[in-house]
């Protein structure tokens, strides 16, 4: 059975530590290297949802851009306002 004394809870922390031979720093790995990999996904999130696509400052501007399409035979369009850059894009997703 373990002891409960401070001085022996330091011991065991010590000797188990010890055993750790370079092992001590995984965690701060493991977040850095997650922290790498969400901003790589935020990067790639929004060069899909913004950077890739025509910006138009307002949605009017959107709405003509639709209407252009339409007399040539694109349909199914509609617009939404980006949370990366404020614009306006157009997707062909159902809202």
């Amino acid at each position: 059975m373990a002891s409960n004394k401070r001085s022996a809870l330091r011991q065991q922390r010590a000797a188990f530590e010890s055993q750790l031979s370079g092992l001590d720093d995984v965690f701060a790995r493991e977040e850095r290297r997650q922290n790498s990999l969400n901003a790589h996904k935020e990067t790639a999130r929004k060069h899909k949802a913004c950077s890739s696509k025509n910006r138009y400052p307002t949605g009017l501007d959107a709405r003509i851009a639709i209407a252009a399409c339409e007399e040539r035979g694109i349909t199914g369009l509609s617009c939404y306002r980006c949370t990366y850059c404020n614009g306006w894009h157009l997707t062909s997703h159902p809202r």
